[in-house]
């Protein structure tokens, strides 16, 4: 106890293990040393190599919705070579990277897109080898309002556009969705069938349309068949004997299910088109 006693007196007189006032007013902090400043992020470049593309060639459809691209899809897929599968929704595949993650990145040269065209690609690469097919082709609706994006991804890229009479577009629409407002319909129409011309007269690739697809499915297919280099195969005019179709990837109604290729309606006369659409349709190549 002495013992004790003389330690304790030694550490008082020392100041050692003083105690802490915790009245209002005299509170005492330890200092804290202060935090490094954060390093200046690194410039965001391109990647500093152009490196490789699993699938350096895929295929694009580009069209407006209503336009017949389900049954492009399913005609191309009944091919042993070609394998066009549902709708893969791409562009809503997002990165999402924290803040370390981000900088990383950034200072080997990779912007977050250039992340998310590294998924894009991996996916189609796994979606074809799954496939055991040569040429893999999507044909998300959406994608056209990404087709610069893609262009300058896949430089190698190929692009079937795919037409549909505006008017015909509308009708199938306002068929699809009786609930939309018809005013919002004609310009959602005439918004996508202008990018889908700026992207024909920039990117490479090859039109087609719905009325000569259904009207002349195999004249059509030869055609797309020769653009894409692969022998035409006559099993892509029966593709209801194989073909699935999701719900909601895609059109699932029973026109598409059926399994028969229907002809579209005759081209619509002028004073049958929607007085809205009429520029649109000059745009798109068709008479008025």
């Amino acid at each position: 106890m002495k013992r004790l006693a003389r330690l304790r007196h030694r550490s008082q007189r020392s100041g050692a293990g003083a105690p802490v006032s915790r009245g209002r007013g005299d509170v005492r902090q330890r200092a804290r040393p202060a935090k490094a400043a954060k390093a200046a992020a690194p410039a965001i470049t391109s990647p500093p190599v152009d490196y490789a593309r699993l699938v350096p060639s895929p295929v694009f459809v580009l069209s407006s919705e209503r336009s017949g691209s389900t049954l492009l899809r399913a005609l191309l897929d009944s091919h042993s070579a070609i394998h066009a599968p549902h709708e893969l929704h791409l562009r809503q595949l997002k990165v999402q990277a924290p803040e370390l993650a981000t900088l990383a990145m950034a200072d080997l040269g990779f912007r977050r897109r250039d992340l998310e065209n590294l998924l894009w690609d991996r996916m189609l690469h796994l979606r074809l080898v799954t496939s055991g097919k040569q040429i893999i082709v999507d044909k998300t609706p959406h994608n056209l309002k990404a087709w610069r994006r893609i262009h300058d991804y896949w430089p190698d890229a190929r692009f079937l556009f795919l037409f549909r009479h505006p008017q015909r577009i509308f009708e199938s629409m306002t068929t699809a969705w009786p609930h939309h407002d018809r005013d919002n319909l004609t310009t959602r129409i005439t918004r996508t069938l202008t990018t889908l011309h700026e992207a024909t007269t920039t990117a490479p690739g090859l039109d087609v349309r719905y009325e000569e697809l259904t009207g002349d499915p195999e004249a059509a297919t030869r055609q797309i068949c020769s653009y894409l280099g692969v022998a035409w195969e006559p099993s892509m005019l029966h593709y209801g004997e194989q073909r699935q179709f999701e719900r909601g990837l895609g059109d699932w109604g029973d026109k598409i299910t059926g399994g028969r290729i229907l002809p579209d309606k005759p081209l619509p006369p002028r004073e049958e088109i929607d007085a809205r659409l009429l520029e649109v349709t000059r745009l798109a190549g068709y008479p008025v």
